[in-house]
């Protein structure tokens, strides 16, 4: 633990890194991958060229200082990035190398105003948090490893089928190449894939939702393509059924919770659906289980995903309900058939589909994640109910 002397120093600096902001945490970006390129490898370098990981570890490093005599607080938070840093297998090494480049870019930046004695608080601290991310990322690379069908580090697979979803969307289903049985897995949870490949510059680790009930034999993720994204059009245009791919276990702290006996609601937009869809998946696979809502937005007709798989469940299950909204209905998206409602989700033209005890898992964009719980809020739904994930770098709403 932290003396109160130390706490102190550290409390002293939160006005430093507020007038610093982001340009802190972008300049020990450019420093660390400068001496230590071979981090590369490790980090989402699209997360650096939006300028959305530099923005998310310098708020994580403002939270840390103002609850620095209060680390009680930070518990989910470390929670959510010790499980998305074991997708990446860091390793407690990289958290030296790290820290050096972190105490390096405050004297660099601070100049006067970091003193010896600021340095040697933040080393402090800094050495706390890592040691509570190391302790709880080992042992969730050894429960990872310990259970049926599990392992640690990297596992080759390969891609059994592809199949296109829409016109943004492809799913692969992935299946070790040793044959054996895989690690079973939460609902909602992602794997991070490994990637080498002749026209990638570096190694490429990517996280995706699994888009599937678990099974025991292979996985299922369904990857949207982005314009600008080196990996998604890799997966979309070149790797095809019979290729390999690594694979890192499935992990992540957003997974479905509440039990069979109550009843959820799923909201989600565009790729978002993927945890939807492995909740729902797993649900509809459970005996006598509540009242299900499927409340998806996408733009048109052309990029809605899983439409007939969702349709055809919705027939076949008397306890699903779903509802669709098109943004931008194309000429021959038919409401009624295709989608319920033109524009963006508005949870009061479903008001009989929100009941104030069912548990509410939503995921999409930001913008959209936002609008939701501000609706659930106005209509009498708890905080606690509500459950969501960010992909990329985390933010709150």
């Amino acid at each position: 633990m932290l003396d109160q002397g130390t706490i102190a120093v550290i409390k002293s600096t939160i006005p430093l890194l507020e007038s610093a902001g982001p340009a802190l945490t972008q300049h020990f970006y450019q420093r660390m991958f400068s001496h230590n390129p071979e981090l590369k490898d490790v980090f989402n370098l699209a997360h650096q060229r939006s300028g959305g990981q530099p923005l998310a570890l310098f708020n994580a490093v403002a939270a840390y200082a103002k609850n620095i005599d209060n680390l009680g607080a930070l518990a989910g938070a470390v929670e959510r990035i010790a499980h998305k840093h074991t997708g990446f297998l860091i390793q407690p090494e990289q958290y030296h190398i790290v820290g050096s480049h972190l105490l390096a870019t405050l004297k660099e930046l601070g100049g006067s105003a970091v003193t010896d004695e600021v340095l040697d608080a933040w080393g402090k601290a800094y050495g706390v948090l890592a040691g509570i991310f190391i302790g709880r990322e080992s042992e969730i690379y050894q429960e990872r490893a310990a259970q049926a069908g599990g392992w640690q580090g990297a596992r080759p697979f390969i891609i059994k089928e592809k199949r296109k979803e829409s016109e943004l969307i492809t799913s692969f289903v992935l299946a070790p190449a040793d044959g054996k049985p895989v690690l079973a897995f939460k609902p909602g949870q992602y794997l991070s894939i490994q990637l080498n490949h002749p026209t990638l510059e570096y190694q490429e680790i990517r996280q995706y939702s699994l888009s599937d009930a678990p099974n025991g034999r292979d996985y299922r993720i369904s990857v949207k393509r982005e314009p600008q994204g080196q990996v998604s059009n890799l997966l979309h245009d070149q790797l095809q059924a019979g290729d390999e791919v690594a694979l890192m276990p499935p992990t992540g702290d957003f997974f479905l919770q509440a039990d069979a006996s109550s009843p959820v609601v799923l909201l989600s937009a565009g790729v978002g659906l993927t945890p939807m869809l492995s909740m729902l998946n797993q649900r509809l696979a459970e005996p006598q289980a509540a009242d299900i809502r499927w409340l998806h937005a996408c733009e048109q007709g052309a990029v809605h995903a899983f439409k007939e798989e969702i349709q055809a469940k919705s027939r076949q299950h008397a306890h699903l309900q779903s509802r669709v909204w098109y943004r931008t209905p194309a000429e021959q998206d038919v409401e009624g058939e295709d989608y319920d409602f033109s524009g963006t989700m508005a949870l009061e033209q479903v008001t009989d589909l929100i009941p104030a005890h069912a548990h509410y898992y939503f995921c999409g964009p930001l913008p959209f994640m936002k609008a939701i719980k501000a609706q659930l809020l106005a209509l009498g739904v708890p905080a606690e109910r509500m459950h969501y994930e960010v992909f990329g770098p985390h933010q709150d709403l």
